[in-house]
């Protein structure tokens, strides 16, 4: 088993499932097809390759929400013209993003040397690389580290990454983890609509892919574990004799 951990920050990012004409919306967290759409950027390949794509949804997929960000929406203006080039309307489109998030997602897989080559490509990709939308790419720190161990351990293995001010001001935080309905068979399930078909422009196509949500405790450097333990308090002891 070989696993990739990538690193998703930056002051925007974008990973929309369910968007609908003028309103383009954000998940809270990334999705898998993102991750794939991602992989194939790095790769080279052309959106209508669907058989190589394809083949993308067979990595393990988790990702861990190391900083809760803020839902921003922008909106856009665009001119339609007549055919004779006079004005007919203008469309306004909205668009959400997510500020000042970070993600951690782990990929794996046990074909070692197919994992060689994915960890190769995303750090010499063919394509630029972007976090849901164009005006979003990867940080300088998108490819974090690679291990040994399976998705799940190896993301509760790994210290958190969020912001230094925001790990002072949380000290302890309860991170959420979502995976492969396989990795966390234990845990409830629900169906996302998130499992690459064709990224192909004519017609682009998703299938329903079963994910699974779980959670653990992230702590800040300098805080200790111990600490974090309930303990019995005599409020008499304050009082004056």
């Amino acid at each position: 088993m070989k696993t990739v951990l990538l690193k998703l920050s930056g002051p925007m990012q974008s990973w929309g499932t369910s968007s609908h004409f003028e309103t383009r919306n954000t998940d809270y967290y990334p999705s898998k097809s993102a991750i794939i759409g991602i992989l194939a950027a790095s790769f080279g390949y052309r959106r209508d390759e669907d058989e190589k794509i394809g083949k993308l949804n067979e990595l393990d997929f988790a990702v861990r929400v190391d900083q809760v960000g803020t839902l921003r929406k922008d909106f856009h203006i665009a001119a339609k013209y007549k055919d004779n080039g006079d004005f007919e309307r203008n469309y306004i489109t909205y668009r959400y993003y997510l500020e000042d998030s970070i993600f951690i997602v782990a990929l794996s897989c046990k074909d070692e040397k197919w994992m060689d080559e994915i960890i190769y490509a995303l750090k010499h990709p063919y394509f630029q690389q972007f976090m849901g939308r164009r005006s979003c790419p990867v940080p300088v720190n998108f490819v974090l580290e690679e291990n040994e161990l399976g998705a799940i351990d190896a993301l509760k293995n790994l210290e958190w990454q969020a912001s230094k001010d925001y790990q002072k001001k949380n000290k302890v935080y309860i991170a959420d983890l979502y995976a492969d309905k396989e990795l966390l068979d234990d845990e409830a399930y629900m169906i996302r609509n998130d499992r690459v078909v064709s990224f192909s422009q004519k017609e682009r196509k998703f299938g329903p892919r079963f994910e699974a949500r779980t959670s653990i405790k992230l702590y800040y450097k300098e805080y200790k574990k111990e600490d974090d333990v309930e303990k019995d308090i005599d409020f008499f002891d304050n009082l004056d004799e």
